[in-house]
């Protein structure tokens, strides 16, 4: 026979019950994939936008001359690290049951160039094909297709650089520069003339370019999705990038 239990206890025991089963349906709407409907574009720069990396072991020599076409190479680095040419967001929420998130993706797939002269860069492009962002969850990434990003619709973003670059003067093998890019930023089909704080560093033929900038989801036409699993989501983020030239 069941010891027979007194009111109190018998609340205790129902609201350790309902707690379970609040976690149960929890761990099932992570495994559904449920957390992919809120996972946009980015939050605040991580270390590897925040400072160029030359990848441990590359080594390109440097040309003859500076001056002329410079093009990302994909082929240096490695994801794994970031050392690689990438373009990322992040984005900051409030999932239930976990508290606090930050969601991340990156994608590998890009493209660009720049032109320099002396030392000043006169032009310079950048394209990211959002179709291949990748987080932690396959989930994740294909609501991207359908939500927010709606990477089926739209799927690359650019930047294009608007006004030339002043270095001054042609940064030492191994310095870091500082300066901020005044370009057109396309996403989600919108143009938008924005300014990107971007450090670089030479390393014999490598270029390495890391920058950030926050990004309002309303000023190019998208928001963030809904789900039953996320309490609140930011407004805005961060796109992020690491891209490494090399002459051509």
């Amino acid at each position: 026979m069941a010891p027979h239990l007194t009111t109190p206890a018998r609340r205790l025991r129902s609201r350790r019950n309902l707690l379970v089963v609040f976690a149960i349906l929890a761990l099932a709407g992570i495994a559904a994939g449920g957390f992919g409907l809120w996972y946009i574009l980015v939050g605040t720069p991580s270390p590897a936008a925040a400072a160029p990396i030359i990848p441990a072991g590359a080594a390109v020599p440097a040309p003859a001359s500076f001056d002329g076409s410079w093009t990302v190479d994909t082929g240096l680095g490695s994801m794994t690290d970031f050392s690689s040419s990438w373009v990322g967001y992040r984005v900051q929420e409030q999932l239930a049951g976990v508290g606090g998130h930050t969601a991340v993706g990156r994608t590998p797939k890009v493209t660009g160039s720049l032109t320099l002269a002396g030392s000043t860069v006169t032009a310079a492009s950048i394209t990211a094909d959002l179709t291949v962002l990748v987080s932690d969850s396959a989930q994740r990434d294909d609501q991207l297709r359908r939500q927010a990003l709606q990477t089926d619709t739209f799927p690359t973003a650019t930047f294009t650089l608007t006004r030339p670059l002043v270095l001054g003067s042609l940064p030492a093998d191994g310095t870091t520069v500082h300066v901020s890019a005044s370009g057109d930023l396309t996403i989600h089909g919108v143009t938008r003339s924005v300014q990107i704080p971007i450090r670089a560093r030479r390393q014999g033929g490598i270029i390495a370019v890391a920058g950030s900038i926050p990004i309002v989801f309303g000023d190019y036409g998208f928001q963030g999705p809904s789900s039953f699993a996320v309490v609140s989501v930011n407004d805005h983020g961060v796109m992020e990038l690491h891209v490494l030239f090399t002459h051509i």
